[in-house]
């Protein structure tokens, strides 16, 4: 098993769990790691600058029904082969939040469905993301990675049938 450091985002200690491993409270949040071929999709959200679709889950929602919608809304983008790879642990202080994080590969684009939050979209390599997104790390970039070979190996098990 791969170990992850922890990583830190503003005064929130992040620690990354990898599946098969469950957070023991419900998630509050989910990360959306969606691929296309080797480029990763990113959006320029208001306040963050470009990050995955992530986004707060609804108290009637499941996270998996969170990741299609905040993809949609922020990205406009259709997903294929959601997977639950791992999820974020939060820690400021004492409080502590769990944010579920799926890879997926992209089905198809449409309109971005909340402009007001997202000003855009763009695919990019894994070589491109140190300049790019929000917050880059050493957590961050093991996490990236792990997404696309769950990806990967998604797509090419879709592929054998």
């Amino acid at each position: 098993m791969r170990h992850f450091p922890d990583g830190k985002y503003g005064r929130q200690v992040l620690r990354f769990h990898a599946a098969p491993y469950r957070p023991p409270l419900r998630s509050f949040a989910v990360l959306v790691f969606a691929w296309m071929d080797a480029k990763v999709l990113v959006c320029d959200i208001a306040g963050r600058g470009w990050c995955v679709p992530s986004g707060r889950v609804e108290p009637d929602e499941s996270s998996f029904e969170a990741v299609r919608r905040e993809t949609l809304e922020e990205a406009g983008a259709l997903l294929a082969d959601a997977q639950y790879f791992g999820c974020y642990e939060m820690r400021d202080r004492r409080e502590v939040r769990w944010a579920d994080c799926y890879a997926a590969n992209v089905e198809g684009l449409t309109e971005i469905g909340l402009q007001e939050e997202s000003r855009g979209r763009q695919f990019v390599t894994m070589e491109e993301l140190p300049e790019v997104y929000h917050v880059w790390n050493e957590l961050t970039r093991l996490v990236f990675e792990r997404s696309r070979e769950v990806a990967e190996r998604a797509f090419e098990w879709r592929g054998s049938d």
